[in-house]
């Protein structure tokens, strides 16, 4: 598994951040210049950061999140069973555990100490977002397989139907039906499904019949 390609220049993007303390702000807005990357400091209301999070880009935003706020932000339904939308930077000035497992519950996926050090910033950002990436591509990874997995039902199903329409074996329906989604582009799962759901019922698609005896005489 070769996993996502690493992002190694960040320019036209633009960070987050969610923090009380202006000198974080100075702090990463004269290193983000050097990157071609824009700041925006998020308000607080009440301690709660006014965001829009339906707003922001998987590929351009960012947020950097002080882990000394109290919750001032949910994104992942405060129990870490979702991943966030934007890749996490967790910025950390009391190294408390409940403070730092708030942070890895958001999604956080690397830290920045407080007082922000400039030569502290591309590694921040460097490991925050691809290993952003790399989760959403192990999280599609197991989706896929997940689907999949439940599709098996509907491609043992249609093995069968063209087994008995055709008059062949399961080895030659499943190469039949292989073929058949390859040259459609789509996995065997999503084929048989597809097959099965059509308005056909439980057939395995008239017209494949004879061409599944033909196919299978000279195989």
């Amino acid at each position: 598994m070769t996993g996502p390609r690493i992002l190694q220049n960040f320019s036209g993007g633009t960070v987050h951040l969610v923090a009380a303390d202006p000198r974080a702000a100075d702090a990463l807005a004269s290193t983000l210049v050097k990157f071609g990357v824009d700041l925006r400091v998020v308000p607080l209301v009440d301690g709660k950061a006014a965001l829009d999070l339906a707003a922001l880009r998987e590929d351009r935003d960012v947020l950097v999140v002080d882990g000394d706020l109290d919750l001032p932000l949910d994104l992942a339904g405060g129990a870490g069973e979702t991943f966030p939308v934007v890749p996490v930077i967790g910025l950390i000035g009391v190294e408390a555990p409940s403070r730092l497992k708030a942070l890895m519950q958001i999604g956080a996926t690397a830290f920045l100490r407080k007082p922000i050090h400039g030569a502290a910033v591309y590694s921040a950002l460097f490991m925050g977002i691809n290993g952003f990436l790399r989760r959403r591509y192990l999280e599609t990874r197991l989706e896929d397989h997940e689907r999949r997995r439940r599709g098996r039902r509907f491609v043992i199903k249609a093995i069968v139907n063209l087994m008995h329409r055709a008059g062949i074996d399961d080895d030659q329906a499943y190469a039949i039906l292989r073929r058949e989604s390859m040259r459609r582009r789509v996995s065997i799962e999503d084929y048989c499904t597809t097959l099965l759901r059509a308005g056909t019922g439980d057939d395995a698609g008239p017209e494949q019949v004879p061409a599944a005896r033909r196919s299978a005489q000279h195989e």
